[in-house]
């Protein structure tokens, strides 16, 4: 309202003279003002019209990304971000070497970290491997299950979980508000996994305030066992025509990685092989709280780092920046990461 009262006074005030004052060679001068007046005028209620910019949004484009692996559909979807903090989580190292390598990255002591699953859809057979964090690790989290709907996919079209191991951030997604989120799937994971993660006595051999992760894993994993939708895996398991478990214990006595191969194109789906990329690129040989054998773990991370290096292949990583994506290349004594370029 403002803008259109000051509009008006000002044209008012540029009300052209009556042209019996001047003669005729008079009259186009005052136009001229009159005109460069009216234009003056409008540009400048343009520019108060334009400082009332549109609120800001405030929200993040749909978390999922697509690629075609061989005749495979690959989906990448993103369940949200956990804090992690290195200098007090990670092991074999030293706190000062861990904040040179954060702030080499542009890190801070606080590493907002992804938490990602993969959708591979063959054809045949709809395949989820891990499922997110669901409610186990507070806010921030549990955007799988959105995520896949936006993807174009329902959870009653998943045939199988592949569960790399049964940490919360990687079966969290399985059992929410009460029931399976993947109604119609078998949960596959390794067999050292389930005899640990799922006993009791295990869990009873640690101090109550120490159990979280055996209660998050029976809480997400029993309903499947309970229905029978439940498979474990033993070693090196082919699981149907493109898929193979690949046995990695260390990090979990099941620890398992999966290879995606289709018409001569590879990709390896992760787990948590490596949490801290800043970190754990450059120096492989660095472990995490986490490990329940840290030396296995760190020999496992090793052995795939430098096969995914000579290899080529493409990897998928729990724990690498959305969409977790991208190839590993040799660099001095360590590796360095080459994340994929963003296609449409």
């Amino acid at each position: 309202m403002a803008s259109t009262s000051y509009f008006s006074a000002a044209c008012r005030r540029l009300r052209p003279i009556s042209s019996n004052f001047f003669g005729e060679n008079d009259l186009n001068p005052i136009h001229h003002i009159y005109r460069g007046g009216v234009a003056a005028v409008f540009a400048l209620v343009f520019a108060m019209t334009a400082s009332a910019a549109a609120p800001q949004v405030r929200t993040q484009a749909p978390g999922f990304y697509r690629m075609m692996l061989g005749a495979f559909e690959v989906t990448a979807l993103f369940d949200g971000v956990l804090d992690l903090s290195p200098k007090e989580l990670l092991t074999n190292t030293t706190q000062a070497q861990v904040e040179e390598l954060l702030h080499r990255s542009f890190e801070g002591n606080k590493v907002p970290t992804s938490v990602n699953a993969y959708l591979i859809n063959t054809g045949d057979k709809l395949v989820l491997i891990d499922t997110g964090a669901g409610e186990k690790f507070g806010p921030g989290l549990s955007k799988l299950q959105s995520n896949l709907k936006l993807a174009g996919y329902q959870p009653e079209q998943v045939d199988m979980v592949l569960v790399t191991h049964m940490h919360g951030d990687h079966v969290g997604g399985l059992f929410l508000e009460g029931k399976r989120m993947f109604p119609n799937a078998t949960v596959y994971a390794g067999k050292a996994d389930a005899a640990f993660w799922l006993s009791e006595t295990e869990m009873n051999k640690l101090p109550i305030d120490k159990q979280k992760f055996f209660h998050d894993a029976q809480s997400s994993i029993n309903p499947y066992v309970q229905a029978g939708k439940f498979k474990p895996i033993l070693g090196d398991t082919q699981l149907v025509p493109g898929i193979k478990a690949v046995d990695t214990h260390g990090h979990t006595p099941g620890h398992t990685i999966y290879a995606v191969e289709s018409n001569g194109q590879k990709l390896m789906v992760w787990g948590d092989l490596m949490h801290v990329a800043a970190v754990q690129f450059p120096e492989p040989e660095v472990t995490i709280a986490f490990d329940v054998d840290s030396k296995l773990a760190a020999a496992q991370r090793k052995k795939a780092y430098a096969e995914a290096a000579k290899e080529r292949y493409l990897i998928g990583s729990a724990h690498l920046p959305f969409p977790g994506l991208g190839h590993l290349r040799s660099a001095r004594k360590g590796y360095e990461w080459v994340p994929i370029d963003y296609l449409p």
